[in-house]
């Protein structure tokens, strides 16, 4: 056994696992460990903030905490050693791996110490794996070839205990495009129709994303109107937090890095808006008697301890038009250009946290019963609000609800969470003038807004699935002669 190799196993490092599904990057928000602390399999070292929710990573070693790589703060990209862990502290001085050693040697220890299939990660199941390689570009004529990126290397200056430093941006050319790529831009597959969507020309985008690739925020900011041009504030190496921002005072401004909850929820907001055609419908509905149920509700012994509010039968009204209209309850593929019809339903609630707005999902809700479904509700509202929602919480969703109406808001025009076929809006419900039974009277009025993906929805097919959540609504009897 070499000095390098029995090096490799007495400190193991612990890189960036992918704690949700598909997650690039994550934000660490609290070390629980510094270097020189005991740490066991199993014990929480950290806590990260993904794109979907907060999430605590356990280490998988026992040892001696040799080394954090990165700071509070800092967003790493899914794949990156975050931290190292002496297992052997009794053998002697510390010795910290090679800082450099050969491409071929170093891409050879990284496959002997990476297991076959998904990576252990012991949140969530780790990244999958490529199955596929990526065939060399070939040299143009006249263009000096350029060095691909070697991932062995920034392994290596990772085990060299500093933080690995900026990667300096690829010098623009005349066309817009990076030095190193002649003619066509650089961008992915999904990059490119985002610009294609939005009417961007990537030639005319100076790529910020490493190797001169066009990255999604590149074609964001060439499709955002101009804005004044403002002096960058000065980078360091530990970033502040994003609550504080960066002040200028003289122009009263306050400047956040968008991250975390919020970038996530930029970035499918756009996405949803330029790509599924979006059409919202209104209808004004009297639930006097839907109140009037919540309140027997509070007072029945089955529903002791559950939380009953208007939004519980609102969602009950919801699943039984869904169960009239199954057709709703579908997904556009656009890879493979078929319609997905789903025979659960997963509905999503979203709320708003002090990370920002999420959209968990009760699974399979239209299986649950009343109680069942009030337990699932109070639940996935508590669990919001202390920030400890999974990111498997807020996966799968079908069709969500949003309630706007606890904000005093009368009704809105809702964005589809992407993926999902239909969002509901609950507006407040409000004493209102009404002809009840060929009179005047003061009932309690809500409206309802329902925006649904025209690929899937048709304007008959939405405007019945609306019309039906208000008869529910209108007569809660219904939730038993439909039900």
């Amino acid at each position: 056994m070499t000095a390098s190799t029995a090096n490799a196993q007495r400190f193991r490092e612990f890189k960036m696992p992918d704690v949700g599904e598909g997650l690039t990057e994550a934000e660490i928000l609290k070390w629980y460990v510094k270097p020189g602390d005991t740490v066991t399999d199993g014990q929480v070292v950290c806590e990260v903030e993904t794109a979907k929710a907060a999430v605590e990573l356990p280490i998988p070693y026992d040892g001696v905490v040799h080394e954090l790589n990165f700071g509070e703060g800092v967003t790493v990209d899914v794949g990156t050693v975050i931290i190292s862990v002496d297992t052997d502290p009794g053998a002697g001085p510390a010795t910290a791996p090679a800082a450099v050693e050969a491409p071929q040697e170093a891409a050879k220890a990284e496959d002997e110490a990476e297991p076959q299939g998904r990576q252990a990660v012991l949140v969530g199941y780790g990244a999958a794996p490529s199955s596929t390689k990526r065939r060399a570009r070939k040299p143009q004529p006249g263009v000096p070839a350029q060095p691909e990126p070697v991932s062995a290397a920034l392994q290596a200056e990772l085990n060299a205990r500093t933080a690995p430093a900026p990667v300096a941006p690829v010098a623009p050319v005349a066309n817009g495009t990076s030095a190193g790529s002649a003619g066509r831009p650089l961008a992915k597959p999904p990059v490119r129709k985002l610009a294609k969507d939005l009417g961007i020309d990537l030639a005319t985008i100076v790529p910020s994303g490493p190797d001169g690739i066009i990255t999604r925020e590149d074609v964001h900011a060439a499709a955002a109107p101009a804005a004044p041009a403002a002096v960058p504030a000065p980078v360091t190496e530990a970033v502040a937090p994003a609550e504080t921002g960066v002040v200028n005072a003289a122009a009263r401004e306050r400047r956040v890095p968008v991250k975390g909850v919020r970038k996530a929820t930029a970035q499918a907001m756009v996405a949803s808006a330029f790509t599924a055609p979006h059409v919202t419908e209104f209808i004004t509905v009297d639930v006097t008697r839907t109140m009037k149920l919540v309140q027997e509700l509070k007072q029945d012994p089955d529903m002791a301890g559950l939380r009953v509010n208007p939004l519980l039968l609102v969602a009950r009204a919801f699943l039984v038009a869904l169960k009239r209209h199954p057709e709703v309850n579908a997904a556009w593929d656009e890879a493979r250009q078929e319609i997905v019809y789903k025979d659960y339903v997963n509905l999503g609630i979203a709320a708003a946290t002090p990370r920002g707005l999420i959209v968990p999902n009760i699974k399979d809700a239209g299986a649950k019963t009343l109680p069942q479904l009030a337990a699932e509700l109070g639940d996935l509202v508590a669990t919001a609000r202390e920030g400890k929602t999974s990111p498997a919480a807020m996966t799968g969703g079908t069709v969500t609800i949003t309630n706007v109406g606890v904000f005093g808001v009368d009704t809105g025009t809702p964005i589809l969470n992407p993926g999902e076929s239909a969002i509901l809006a609950f507006g407040a419900v409000k004493l209102q003038p009404w002809v009840h039974k060929g009179k005047v009277k003061a009932r309690q009025v809500t409206t309802l807004a329902l925006s649904f993906d025209h690929r899937l929805i048709d304007g008959e097919l939405g405007s019945k699935l609306l019309a039906d959540i208000a008869a529910v609504l209108e007569r809660p009897k219904r939730l038993i002669t439909w039900g």
